[in-house]
């Protein structure tokens, strides 16, 4: 199963979630420089305190971010990505003046869609041989 040091506990349970999140901007517009991605990690950063998350591991290009992302089972990864998108999209519109010009459309920087898929762990195939393999009572 990987490196157990990373194993969380909350009051009822003990966990390992990780989740790869992939946000594109609207119409694909190619709309960051180092400058927005750099500041825009440190949002982020901030929006997973906040849901007792961790962000791991964050890049991006001109149109799109990466996100690694460490979450507890009580988060519903919808509003994580809705709560991500949002301050992320306001707090950059007000610090970089010069993005407006690619809200002038839908008056939106992210596109409504995104990627999360989860990370980690043992490979499905062995998931489901050990499941498989488990000593069913008679």
């Amino acid at each position: 199963m990987g490196d157990y040091s990373e194993i969380r506990t909350g009051r009822h349970c003990t966990f390992l979630l990780h989740a790869h999140l992939v946000f594109v901007t609207k119409y694909r517009h190619r709309v960051f420089a180092d400058a927005h991605l750099t500041r825009m990690e440190e949002i982020m950063r901030a929006v997973c305190e906040d849901f007792e998350c961790e962000l791991v591991e964050f890049n991006g290009e001109a149109n799109h971010v990466h996100l690694l992302v460490n979450f507890p089972p009580k988060v519903a990864l919808s509003r994580l990505v809705n709560s991500l998108k949002g301050v992320s999209s306001r707090r950059l519109r007000q610090e970089f003046p010069d993005l407006v010009r690619h809200y002038w459309r839908a008056n939106r920087l992210w596109s409504a869609s995104y990627f999360a898929g989860s990370v980690g762990g043992a490979p499905l195939s062995i998931v489901r041989q050990h499941i498989e393999q488990q000593n069913r009572p008679v």
